[in-house]
């Protein structure tokens, strides 16, 4: 039986919460380590709340006490610090040396990286591969500057299996989703700032019974809130101003562990595909 993290009770319950103890929630997730050090007054001088609504979201969680709850937070702060240990990020010294502006992004890109592994649950990763594999439709959203990384992602679906849709930069087809079924799958890329239209699409999926799949940058981020599964891609602004290397990265993992799992189709699929670019004479070489 997997254990589940502090996080994910948080997400799964954040919708029945009261407005005081989603304020709470929201404290506790994104200041783990100050939430593992605090008492319930300090926790609830910071949010603004009294201490009874701190309380009662233990309550809300399922827990039988604030120190219950507090001690999961501690465990996952620590799992946290754990899996940051084994980061290498460069020094100040090191990042001084680099006068290159190229080198620089370089750099900047490889914390980016290094911080995602802090983001990122394997679980969660193989469990978005088996739902993707066993879906009857598959529609990937993103909207504007999300686009980029959800049509790539798309692409290389299609390239795997059939019955992949995407939307456009802008909007989607609602015909699309006529005939999605709760064996469907909607995976949409959100990001700051959030647009309504992916939050539409994503109300829509649910309607439609179909399983949604988030890849945004916070667990309770407006799609984060809804979705089965959440890919987070960091939400520290120092380190995550641009988000599309992270985004594709989780893109790249999802189809490696496509690849791994489904070997024997994908590699008949990708053959078909061949003969069809042979044909039409699509490439040069």
């Amino acid at each position: 039986m997997i254990t589940k993290t502090f996080q994910q009770m948080i997400k799964e319950k954040y919708q029945d919460l009261s407005p005081g103890q989603k304020k709470v929630a929201e404290f506790l997730v994104t200041s783990l380590e100050q939430s593992a050090l605090s008492t319930i007054s300090q926790i609830a001088r910071e949010v603004g709340v009294s201490e009874t609504t701190v309380i009662r979201l233990s309550y809300a969680l399922g827990l039988n006490s604030f120190s219950e709850m507090q001690k999961m937070i501690r465990e996952e702060m620590l799992s946290q610090k754990q899996h940051a240990s084994h980061v290498i990020l460069p020094s100040e010294e090191e990042e001084g040396k680099v006068t290159n502006i190229f080198a620089h992004s370089i750099q900047h890109e490889k914390k980016i990286l290094d911080c995602l592994v802090n983001q990122v649950r394997e679980e969660d990763i193989w469990k978005t591969v088996e739902l993707l594999m066993k879906a009857d439709r598959i529609i990937v959203g993103g909207f504007r500057e999300s686009y980029t990384a959800a049509y790539w992602l798309y692409y290389k679906l299609n390239q795997l299996r059939d019955h992949v849709f995407v939307s456009s930069p802008t909007g989607y087809h609602p015909e699309t989703l006529a005939n999605f079924t709760e064996k469907s799958v909607v995976l949409l890329i959100s990001l700051p700032r959030y647009s309504k239209e992916a939050l539409v699409l994503a109300e829509q999926a649910r309607e439609q019974k179909a399983t949604l799949i988030a890849m945004t940058d916070r667990p309770l981020s407006p799609i984060g809130q809804l979705a089965t599964i959440t890919l987070t891609t960091g939400e520290n602004p120092e380190i995550f101003t641009d988000h599309i290397l992270a985004l594709l990265s989780l893109s790249e993992f999802i189809v490696m562990g496509i690849h791994q799992r489904d070997e024997k189709n994908a590699r008949e699929r990708r053959k078909k595909l061949e003969q069809i670019y042979n044909q039409a004479g699509l490439f040069i070489e």
